[in-house]
């Protein structure tokens, strides 16, 4: 048997990808392998979200290529977004074999025989209708823990920064009864935690169902599972969601809710469709419903035309909501997306990197005080294996997808126990074992 390694780089979405294509390429004969230097087929699939992203990329084509040398009947393929964005220079390197775009996955086994016999093959149509709904993921978390449920592709929201719609096309939705199909499946192989996955979750919609309607449905076709979602948009997430999430033990009290700027300037600009109140009030009715409800968040400091006044607007934001942590970056401007087009990217260097470290310094304050508000309290944590600090320590997330840490020798991953905040630092939860 052929042997596939595929480096995956990006979201979760990527992650579970990676698992339809490795399921795809089994259907047809091929076998994963975790060993580049075992390999006959080397793929990566990638992101495009920064340009950084992208550099890297082209770093791992070059560490590829150097198997290829030693071994010419290799091949070299490139899938998922970059793939799609720049399948015309990836190609003309001469360095690719295969340049495969988010929803062209079925045709891997064709285009891996017809690469091999020399020709350099692409395919990177966006579909309307592909959400390989039919296909059983090979799961990746060698813990046996954690599962990812991709529930809708692609994205209709065209912020003006953001590559995804160009990458992977319009948004739809899958059927729901292959949803809970798969989510059994999950359960019956003893997974503990589900994670729905989509660009945007709240814009779910199928016959009629909506993502809250879902989420009620998932969680409870598997009571025993914990289920957890991303991404939410601010403009979308509805208080039906909220309450179905307050309904349901088994569905996990953490929100990831990307804000991006604090300036209502910036926000327009960015063609985000709500505003800095109107996402204050999405925070406080969460917090209204949900107390304990975690809500994390993502920014972009530096984008196109940002004063000082903008930056200190986003500061403040975060200071008024207290986010439980943050993904933070500077703006990257993203060719052949509507700020490239349209805006200068006049934010120097320097300066983007000073307020982007402002923000860092900001929210890692922000999440010492939210873990020190949990010192004393219990919670319920799912085990996902040994500390990476210590051997006589476990590991796992509370619903609030907060990470905690416990001496332990009697418990593995998939466990669930209860455990006390005895200390923290700024990104772990010290406890004990009750």
């Amino acid at each position: 048997m052929k042997k596939v390694y595929i480096e995956t780089y990006g979201c979760q979405m990527n992650v579970a990808d990676t698992e339809t294509v490795f399921s795809i390429l089994a259907q047809n004969g091929y076998a994963r392998t975790s060993d580049m230097d075992d390999a006959d087929i080397i793929m990566a699939n990638t992101c495009s979200i920064r340009d950084n992203a992208e550099q890297r990329i082209w770093g791992r084509i070059e560490q590829f290529n150097l198997r290829k040398k030693r071994h010419p009947e290799v091949l070299v393929g490139i899938l998922g977004c970059m793939a799609e964005r720049l399948k015309d220079e990836l190609l003309d390197s001469g360095k690719v074999d295969i340049v495969a775009g988010p929803d062209t996955y079925r045709k891997l086994p064709e285009l891996i025989a017809a690469a091999a016999s020399g020709t350099p093959q692409i395919d990177v149509m966006l579909s309307r209708e592909e959400t390989y709904a039919d296909i059983t993921p090979v799961r990746l978390d060698s813990n046996g823990v954690s599962a990812f449920i991709s529930i809708m592709r692609g994205c209709n929201n065209a912020c003006s920064y953001c590559v995804v719609p160009y990458t992977r096309g319009a948004e739809r939705s899958r059927d729901f009864s292959s949803i809970l199909r798969e989510a059994c499946d999950c359960a019956s192989r003893g997974y503990r935690e589900i994670t729905l996955l989509g660009q945007n979750v709240d814009s779910y919609g199928f016959e009629g169902t909506g993502f809250a309607e879902l989420l009620g449905m998932v969680a409870g076709q598997v009571p025993d599972v914990r289920i957890r979602f991303s991404t939410s948009n601010p403009q979308d997430i509805s208080e039906k969601v909220l309450t179905t999430m307050a309904s349901h033990p088994n569905i996990c009290h953490h929100i990831h809710l990307p804000v991006q700027s604090g300036s209502d300037r910036i926000l327009e600009k960015m063609r985000r469709r709500y505003t800095r109140e109107g996402y204050l009030s999405k925070v406080r009715r969460i917090r209204e419903i949900m107390p304990d409800c975690a809500i994390t968040t993502d920014v972009i400091a530096g984008f196109c035309s940002e004063t000082e006044q903008d930056h200190r607007d986003t500061l403040s934001l975060f200071e008024e909501v207290g986010f439980d942590a943050a993904y933070m970056f500077y703006y990257s401007e993203r060719p052949g997306t509507l700020a490239a087009r349209k805006y200068p990217d006049d934010v120097d260097l320097a300066t983007k990197t000073r307020r982007l470290e402002e923000i860092i310094t900001l929210q890692n304050r922000l999440s010492l005080e939210s873990n020190r508000r949990d010192i004393g309290k219990t919670f319920t944590v799912l085990v996902e294996g040994r500390s990476k600090k210590s051997p006589d320590e476990l590991c796992g997330r509370n619903s609030q997808n907060k990470m905690c840490v416990w001496p332990d020798s009697r418990h593995s991953a998939g466990d669930t126990l209860q455990v006390r905040v005895k200390d923290c630092t700024q990104a772990t939860l010290l406890c004990e074992e009750i």
